[in-house]
């Protein structure tokens, strides 16, 4: 068994977001991200048919969930040890994150039944 670091080969001078799958199987996928002040392009929003489960390691971000219309959308700033738990088809984007700093997260994605969310 081989030991490794999460917070190891980071590098905050990255043109793009660093993505490393640390694990996974058909049924779930364990990523690390790095980001270095990076952030979604414009108008661009995740809308993925897997349940995300994402916690702020190192650093600060900041997403943003899009609502419905009547709605303003969702802003949810992240520090360290904070996590969210993003349903299957919620649209959502990285609005910001840190420059000149790295901001490491761990996502889980997961299979899920999007009539049990919250």
């Amino acid at each position: 068994m081989i030991v490794n670091n999460l917070f190891s080969n980071i590098s905050c001078d990255a043109a793009e977001e660093l993505v490393a799958q640390l694990a996974g199987n058909r049924h779930v996928r364990i990523e690390r991200l790095v980001s270095s002040g990076h952030a979604s392009p414009p108008d661009f929003w995740y809308d993925q048919a897997e349940r995300e489960w994402v916690v702020v390691l190192q650093g600060e971000a900041r997403l943003e969930f899009q609502e419905d219309g009547s709605t303003p959308n969702r802003i949810v700033e992240m520090k360290p040890g904070d996590w969210v738990n993003i349903p299957p088809r919620r649209k959502h984007r990285v609005e910001w994150t840190l420059p000149n700093q790295s901001t490491v997260w761990l996502a889980v994605f997961f299979s899920g039944d999007p009539a049990n969310d919250d």
